[in-house]
């Protein structure tokens, strides 16, 4: 049976802890340059201009990186330590097999144009949401019913405990005034914002919701600019923009009266491996499949051991993230115990060595009967860090005898080759479906999900009793052995399934006069989803304006 979370209790959501201190000091005596209590923004990569418009049922804020949607409530939230806590819910519970949840709502909350919310409007908002769109991903429910006002009860097809993913990220949408067509432009919600002005391919001005049930936030308006990274960063320079995501490009650069800001998000980069053997096979659109050298664990042990991850880190991303060895090393479902914690370029020279894999010919590439240790990596062509990181890879690499030939290319192309040879591709695992979906056992069916074809039985089998779990604790234990029991799972200390690298953090350069407060564990794609506790400071005493 599943836990009702309550202030005092909670889910967590699989982050590492971030940064506890305040971005802002609060201890000098000048007035803040600014003190308005309006706040402007780009952040592109996750708030960008939804083309859509502003409806959760069409992706505002469940897409790649899903946020905190500002105009609707959703059932949960997330706590700045990451964990899993109510917004419209007040508690929640699972049936004992797993196919029956049923989550109990506020009676006090009212959508913007005064109409009460109740649990008839969450039952039509996931209804509705059943096959709305893709990045929903509401295939495993059958239905929602409202039993009463405030409570909705869930019937799944098949039980999943990430299924409280879909509860966090979906916001209410009123049944009385939803139409696919017009809502996007027009949304009502019942969250700490509203929607007064959209004007397409330049802004759109949010004002705080008065009626709202939460604490409200202190921007009383927020405008919203949808700039490329580039003309904002030249906004910030100009003084345009409060805060304002920026390449890694700038993380050197300072302005005046700004603060770089990078929060970590957990978002990892990694090179995929084949792990089948060359037959001949193809997948069902005809694409090859196999590489008869990363299918060899040896060769992916070594790079695994072998690889300065450190060294990539400082030197292509200038420090601003961390090492990466698991994928989701920095969630609470990560396993330790899967990690290679050093690097040893000796160590992997053994390890070759001793399976058979050495340079008979002098030309620096090992060979193995025959099979000399070389294969193509592909990377985006229009992403300069994946390309400086493959480049990067492949330095180190030749210095162990394996030489990895690079390839810059478009997605068509990359996906059309992610079944026999490696790829350069970044993941952010919040919702733990993910991990199901990457490392199952699955037909070559030429989507990214386990594009090395992985095929370990055991680790199936943890993976599904982590999915089917009604309590969120033991689905976390399956989660971490499916990355390694002690001898076998899909992290470097076992089948050694990818070479993880380093996790990118998010980049912001922020007014020094924004107090963002306690940035949310692992959360920095969604900069905005402690809004409630932004403010302006005075940058040399602790008033506020």
């Amino acid at each position: 049976m599943g836990h009702p979370i309550s202030s005092s209790s909670h889910v967590s959501d699989g982050s590492i802890s971030g940064s506890s201190d305040k971005l802002v000091s609060e201890d000098s005596d000048e007035p803040a340059s600014k003190g308005s209590d309006e706040l402007v923004v780009n952040v592109n990569s996750h708030t960008g201009e939804p083309e859509t418009g502003f409806d959760p049922l069409l992706g505002w804020g469940c897409g790649h990186v899903n946020f905190e949607p500002l105009l609707q409530s959703t059932l949960f939230k997330s706590a700045d330590d990451g964990s899993i806590i109510n917004d419209l819910a007040t508690n929640y519970s699972v049936s004992s097999d797993g196919n029956t949840w049923t989550v109990h709502i506020r009676d006090d909350v009212r959508f913007t144009d005064g109409e009460n919310l109740t649990a008839e409007d969450v039952a039509f908002t996931f209804n509705t949401a059943i096959g709305s769109n893709s990045e929903l991903d509401m295939s495993n429910l059958e239905k929602a019913t409202a039993i009463n006002n405030t409570a909705v009860e869930f019937k799944l097809k098949e039980p999943q405990s990430s299924f409280i993913w879909r509860l966090r990220y979906v916001g209410i949408v009123p049944e009385h005034a939803y139409k696919k067509e017009t809502y996007g432009a027009n949304p009502i919600g019942s969250g700490p914002y509203k929607l007064v002005e959209w004007d397409k391919g330049q802004q759109a001005i949010l004002e705080l919701n008065e009626n709202y049930y939460g604490k409200k936030p202190y921007f009383k308006k927020i405008t919203m600019l949808f700039l490329d990274k580039d003309t904002a960063f030249a906004a910030v320079k100009s003084g345009d923009v409060d805060i304002a995501e920026i390449e890694i490009s700038h993380a050197n650069q300072t302005v005046d009266g700004y603060k770089l800001v990078n929060l970590p998000a957990a978002r990892a980069q990694g090179l995929s491996f084949p792990l089948q053997y060359n037959t001949g096979k193809k997948s069902l659109k005809g694409d090859p499949i196999g590489n008869n050298v990363t299918a060899d664990i040896t060769i992916r042990k070594a790079l695994n051991i072998g690889i300065d991850r450190k060294a990539l880190l400082d030197g292509v991303i200038y420090g601003k993230g961390a090492v990466e060895y698991t994928g989701v090393d920095q969630r609470d479902f990560g396993n330790p115990d899967a990690k290679i914690n050093s690097s040893s370029p000796e160590e992997a020279k053994k390890i070759l060595e001793n399976a058979g894999w050495k340079d008979t010919d002098g030309d620096g590439i090992r060979e193995k009967n025959g099979t000399e240790a070389e294969f193509k990596l592909y990377y985006s062509a229009t992403d300069q860090t994946r390309q400086a990181l493959s480049v990067a890879v492949s330095e180190q690499a030749k210095e162990l005898g394996i030489k990895i030939d690079l390839v810059g290319a478009s997605w068509d192309e990359i996906y059309a080759n992610q079944y026999s040879s490696a790829v350069l591709y970044a993941y952010s695992s919040i919702d733990t479906f993910n991990l199901y979906q990457q490392y199952h056992s699955k037909e070559a069916d030429d989507t990214y999900r386990n594009p090395g074809l992985y095929n370990n039985s055991i680790v199936d089998g943890y993976l599904e009793t982590a999915l089917r779990s009604t309590d969120q604790d033991q689905a976390t234990k399956y989660w971490k052995l499916a990355a390694y029991d002690g001898s076998t799972g899909f992290g470097p200390a076992g089948d050694a399934t990818w070479l993880w690298l380093v996790t990118i953090d998010y980049l912001y350069m922020a007014d020094e006069t924004l107090d963002m407060g306690t940035p949310q564990r692992n959360a920095g794609a969604d900069v905005l989803g402690n809004i409630y506790e932004w403010k302006r400071v005075d940058t040399a005493s602790s008033t506020s304006k």
